[in-house]
């Protein structure tokens, strides 16, 4: 194997009914899409017995009934679909702008933040507005997005503690990573902003706004701005601009 080939996966089971195939141990966008092409050929040409496919950052759970599918069997069928013809994802991926509010109240811990980062207030804002993000999961809770791409200078430890619960649709940085949190619930990330969009709507056709794939821009919204936006995301709408990335 050359030392630029990716290395291969590895199979691990998760309990009795589900299985995880690992293609790394990063978050890296090299390694989800690898994640996101298994993902689209086992959806084209899932074998009987399939139940859920889940993706990660660096692996695909794979959700199945033993008693209608072995795993030997998923197992050949998973490297059947990796060594076959490099699969097409079965949607384009979009580029979607959110906004975000960083004015207090809803960017709450965004002067803290800054202040342990040698920056200003202003400047951390205007650094992750700057930032284009990927998407690479859903996790923890409904609509809970998982985005790599935050700009150096905004890298920072999640607390020590958990922090008292924050209000819903918090856009939060830690870890080296942003999240926005559908749902409030305390947390050990830091709250930098706030969206107006509804993330999750069991509602809509597609609960879920994004997809794992998707690249997202925040645009800085005020005050006044951020609960127009929210009165109509509340009776509906989409606020979120999406276009072809």
């Amino acid at each position: 194997m050359s030392q630029d080939a990716p290395a291969a996966p590895k199979f691990l089971d998760a309990g009795e009914a589900a299985l995880v195939v690992e293609f790394g141990r990063s978050v890296d966008p090299a390694l989800s899409d690898r994640v996101l092409a298994l993902d689209a050929a086992l959806a084209a040409n899932p074998p009987e017995g399939l139940r859920e496919l889940v993706p990660t950052y660096r692996s695909l759970m794979i959700h199945y009934d033993p008693l209608r599918l072995d795993r030997a069997r998923l197992v050949s069928h998973v490297r059947a679909a990796l060594s076959g013809p490099a699969p097409v994802a079965s949607r384009n991926s979009a580029l979607w702008t959110l906004p975000c509010c960083y004015a207090p109240p809803h960017g709450e811990d965004l002067a803290e933040m800054a202040g342990l980062l040698g920056l200003t207030a202003d400047r951390a804002a205007e650094l992750h507005a700057a930032g284009r993000y990927r998407v690479y999961m859903y996790g923890f809770s409904p609509g809970f997005t998982y985005l790599g791409g935050l700009p150096e200078p905004l890298a920072i430890s999640r607390r020590p503690r958990p922090r008292p619960p924050h209000d819903s649709r918090a856009v939060l940085v830690g870890g080296g990573l942003c999240a926005v949190a559908h749902f409030a619930m305390p947390t050990g990330w830091y709250v930098v902003g706030r969206t107006p969009e509804r993330l999750y709507a069991p509602e809509r056709s597609s609960a879920f706004l994004f997809e794992p794939g998707d690249s997202l821009c925040f645009e800085p919204i005020d005050e006044h701005t951020f609960a127009s936006l929210e009165a109509r995301a509340e009776t509906g709408e989409r606020i979120a601009r999406r276009q072809p990335a």
